[in-house]
């Protein structure tokens, strides 16, 4: 097996809730600029232990989700060894196949590949994330008529394949990445957020 790993996963983007790029529609406003963010429990890729580690991607999408043609920058916990961050890069980048190579597929440029100090919290739909000077953003849970967190099942489109996710919102979305073309300043847009886990 090339991969095995799993954890949480934090989302947020402009896109006004709920984000129509999970039911397969096109972005609030045409485009959509957003960040997923990893944090892995336990795994390995290529027999490395990647446990422990958090890595992110910040992305502009010029249209449809589905068309692809994503600009992406990744982030890759500082906590990383060389040896970790090699097999996180080769297993982000589509080269080991599976699901990760699926969402890779969509991606049309990597504008640059960072280190960053992470700091990643989840519980239950609520969620905070810092990928370090660069990104910013705090999310909640929306609620259901029984009070519980609002969860989506069966998308059309999905950043963690085969698992449900909670629905939100992001009271702040922040991301300066001038270098690369970001500028976000946001509140009260959407979050999403859920476990994973990818195998190969």
């Amino acid at each position: 097996m090339a991969y095995a790993f799993e954890g949480k996963m934090l989302e947020a983007c402009s896109c006004n809730v709920i984000c129509p790029c999970w039911a397969g529609q096109d972005p609030d406003g045409g485009t959509c600029e957003g960040v997923l963010a990893y944090h892995i429990d336990r795994g390995t890729i290529d027999g490395v232990d990647v446990g422990g580690l958090t890595y992110a991607l910040l992305l502009h999408l010029p249209g449809n989700v589905l068309q692809g043609n994503w600009r992406v920058v990744v982030y890759i916990d500082d906590k990383a060894t060389n040896v970790q961050h090699e097999a996180l890069l080769k297993a982000l980048t589509g080269k080991l196949g599976g699901p990760l190579a699926d969402i890779a597929q969509l991606v049309g440029e990597v504008a640059g590949v960072e280190r960053a100090v992470m700091m990643f919290e989840f519980e239950q739909g609520n969620g905070r994330l810092r990928v370090g000077p660069a990104i910013e953003a705090n999310m909640e849970s929306l609620r259901g008529a029984t009070g519980q967190p609002m969860t989506m099942h069966d998308t059309v489109f999905t950043t963690v394949p085969g698992s449900p996710v909670y629905v939100g919102k992001a009271s702040t979305f922040r991301a300066n990445a001038s270098q690369y073309g970001f500028c976000i300043d946001l509140q009260d847009h959407s979050a999403i957020q859920g476990e994973f886990r990818f195998a190969a």
